[in-house]
């Protein structure tokens, strides 16, 4: 499977009801994707591609990967991370059931908070959807902190406003440290 970054406004309405009864059958999502352990990208090109081929799921535009310098715990190596678009027609806790049972594929062991990991996989924002469950919070409640995930996501969806903040992930990238976040090479 060659994916290509995507460079390109995004490609879909994003204006969609946030009303917790009304899924649209092709939701638009942002994914981010980080690996430091093992074969990198491997993991990260075979994680895509399971999403590519689930049903439910389409894979529409993936970033630029970035090696950026771990934040908080242990020392570990450098993490390889990116993000991707996707659409979905699946629920919001049932894809982020498929995210962690892709990152159990991979051998992901979450035995030290921000530790090393084979596959970190965090659904960012689910259409203009904002949820707060004891599961999951939507958009990402750190999205706007994070440089590495700001960086490839204003690649492929600069003017996606972040519906709590009423501020587009440019303006968000342009706010950040970027200093540790360094272009890496393709992985697919």
């Amino acid at each position: 499977m060659q994916l290509r970054p995507c460079r390109a406004a995004t490609p879909w309405p994003l204006s969609l009801s946030t009303s917790p009864l009304c899924i649209p059958l092709n939701t638009p999502i942002a994914l981010a994707l980080g690996s430091n352990l093992g074969d990198s990208r491997a993991i990260l090109r075979q994680a895509l591609c399971s999403l590519a081929q689930t049903p439910g799921v389409t894979l529409r535009c993936v970033s630029s990967w970035y090696e950026t310098v771990p934040i908080g715990g242990p020392p570990q190596p450098d993490i390889i991370n990116g993000c991707a678009l996707l659409q979905t027609s699946l629920e919001p806790l049932a894809y982020l059931r498929l995210l962690q049972s892709l990152e159990q594929q991979a051998g992901r062991v979450r035995s030290v908070p921000w530790g090393p990991r084979t596959l970190d996989l965090d659904l960012l924002w689910f259409g203009a959807r904002v949820l707060n469950t004891p599961e999951l919070t939507l958009p990402h409640p750190r999205l706007h902190e994070r440089a590495f995930v700001l960086v490839p996501l204003a690649e492929i969806a600069p003017d996606w406003i972040h519906p709590v903040l009423q501020t587009s992930i440019a303006a968000l990238a342009a706010q950040v440290d970027v200093s540790g976040v360094k272009r890496k090479l393709e992985v697919c």
